[in-house]
């Protein structure tokens, strides 16, 4: 039988403790609470515009998530493009994946609005920007997901 040293012990002991705790903390900061709600906001572009889009999105609705997310209301926000494209009728250029601390709040129309005076001082140009946005859009579309349990 082997025999450990006092201090190998509490080495030991402790870096157990560590490991449950790390555990424990990245289980309860994972984005698959059963509150959190998550949408994934797809956005098909005109053929050639879609790094003037994702550009436009970055300067003027990006900064107002992050405001959310700052607050809470938002936990996290992911976007990402196609490497490849794919046919037409399948096709999308942007993709941008946004946890909600909650469906009330990921429904709340308003959630980014107290923000875009503090952010944008000029409104006006603002509307223009996401006009013109919004103008290179050939579709949009939004799906609602759920986690789903594999292992049972």
């Amino acid at each position: 039988m082997m025999r450990y040293s006092q201090k190998t012990r509490i080495f030991y002991s402790l870096l157990i403790c560590l490991f449950i705790s790390v555990c424990a903390l990245s289980q309860n900061a994972s984005p698959n609470s059963k509150d959190y709600f998550t949408i994934e906001n797809y956005y098909k572009v005109k053929w050639g515009f879609a790094d003037e889009f994702i550009a436009l999105w970055k300067k003027n609705h990006y900064p107002l998530l992050k405001k959310a997310k700052e607050k809470g209301d938002i936990i996290s926000v992911k976007a990402e493009k196609p490497i490849y494209h794919s046919g037409e009728d399948t096709r999308w250029d942007f993709k941008v994946t946004i946890v909600f601390r909650n469906v009330e709040a990921a429904m709340d129309p308003n959630l980014t609005t107290p923000y875009k005076k503090i952010l944008y001082p000029n409104l006006d140009q603002l509307d223009k920007d996401e006009q013109h946005r919004f103008e290179l859009l050939l579709a949009h579309w939004d799906v609602l997901v759920e986690d789903v349990n594999i292992d049972n």
